[in-house]
């Protein structure tokens, strides 16, 4: 496909559906000065389970390599431990192998060669010599604000947060120099960690990079989508059953298309995927019930949103073909989970069941075992009292302490 495209085409792919391109004169250089590909790479921290979202990166990886360019793939393990303790060390190994599993079962599912795709694990360069001297040179130039500026919208924010934090955007931009690229592709929220390479990279010698961001899709339940809040997601592996229920407690406000999630994953996923598929124009499907007429047929993003503003297409209409078109998407990756004893292994070591802790039964306090009995003491057979409160409830052993208790003196006997 990338031999028939002019390099001019090839720039216009590469930027197709971005939000935002940093230093795109680097681009046009590789592919029109240079003529020859464009080296870039993709990276994920290793952490929560992958949801749906994840089809929207690989969308723009079909693009990269119908393109032409070298797409590298960067699991980054080290980055996921430092996140705040997301992918706990013990597991790091685990969920990277699961992350590989995954994001190939993806590609494969909306036939993009993995073949040409270049996987880089994080620790395999990160815990060398020379990149060790590279993050001590970077710190020495990156001050303490710009680095949690940098991290802010990426890194799990905390009131007292720890220095891995401050680590993880250097070596992000480190990255970029060890892998030797000419841009670095993420999400729109990473575009701090962008200009800090771009920044900061020089200052140690480095050349800079461009920086190729996708925007961020909406989760369901509104904000974003999150592989560490269940309710944001769905994940690749949920039953039919679970896809549907979540879908359908999804938010999506009737005539209300900004920040609804039902309708962005009709942009930024189904449609572009069936246009991948289809070789042209997506076409995405809304089945109505009888007698409403036919089904409706949208082969553009627009057009769905008019209808939506104008509530020809209701939540209840789009709900179920969102699911359907979903369901039948994630099935060939769920078929290959299925088929995969090694993958089934790999996710029970990755992301271990939570440990149920038993409920200790509390010794009950019966005090004396007599009615109006006092907490917190006991009754002895010679009559007095033992426990934490016997002060307050022995009347003693004299008698003048049992009449000052009683307070006999001073009430009388009547």
């Amino acid at each position: 496909m990338a031999e028939t495209l002019s390099p001019q085409q090839k720039i216009a792919l590469i930027n197709e559906n971005l939000q935002e391109v940093l230093k795109p004169e680097i681009i046009e250089d590789v592919i029109l000065r240079q003529n020859r590909p464009l080296v870039i790479y993709w990276g994920t921290a290793t952490t929560g389970r992958p949801h749906c979202g994840y089809f929207v990166p690989m969308l723009k990886i079909a693009h990269f390599l119908r393109a032409g360019c070298v797409v590298k793939i960067l699991l980054a393990d080290i980055h996921g431990f430092l996140d705040n303790l997301k992918a706990p060390i013990e597991l790091v190994k685990f969920r990277a192998e699961y992350y590989r599993f995954v994001t190939t079962a993806l590609l494969k599912s909306i036939n993009v060669p993995i073949e040409r795709i270049e996987f880089s694990l994080g620790s395999a360069h990160q815990l060398s010599e020379k990149y060790i001297m590279d993050l001590f040179r970077l710190s020495s130039v990156v001050t303490e604000h710009d680095a949690k500026k940098a991290g802010a919208e990426v890194v799990k924010q905390v009131s007292n947060p720890t220095m891995s934090g401050l680590i993880y955007p250097l070596m992000q931009a480190l990255d970029e120099e060890h892998l030797g690229v000419d841009a670095q592709f993420g999400g729109v929220d990473q575009r701090k960690i962008f200009a800090l390479a771009i920044e900061q990279l020089p200052k140690i010698n480095y050349k800079e990079r461009a920086h190729l961001m996708n925007p961020m899709v909406p989760g369901l339940a509104g904000g974003k989508m999150s592989a560490s809040d269940p309710d944001s997601k769905i994940d690749l592996l949920d039953t039919p059953e679970n896809v549907t229920k979540k879908l359908k407690k999804a938010q999506a406000v009737p005539k209300e298309v900004e920040g609804n999630g039902v309708v962005s994953f009709v942009e930024y996923v189904l449609l572009p995927i069936s246009a991948l598929k289809l070789g042209g124009k997506g076409e995405f499907i809304v089945e109505r019930r009888e007698g409403e007429g036919e089904p409706l047929i949208y082969t553009d993003i627009e057009t769905l949103k008019e209808d939506y503003k104008a509530d020809r297409l209701t939540p209840q209409l789009l709900k179920p073909a969102v699911t359907k078109a979903l369901l039948a998407l994630l099935q060939p990756l769920q078929a290959e989970f299925s088929a995969s004893p090694a993958w089934q292994e790999i996710e029970k070591k990755a992301y271990p069941p939570p440990e149920t802790k038993k409920k200790e039964k509390k010794t009950k306090d019966k005090g004396s075992k007599h009615p109006g009995a006092a907490k917190g003491v006991e009754a002895q057979p010679d009559g007095h009292v033992e426990g934490e409160r016997k002060d307050e409830i022995s009347l003693g052993t004299g008698a003048e302490s049992v009449m000052e208790k009683l307070d006999i003196n001073s009430k009388g006997v009547s």
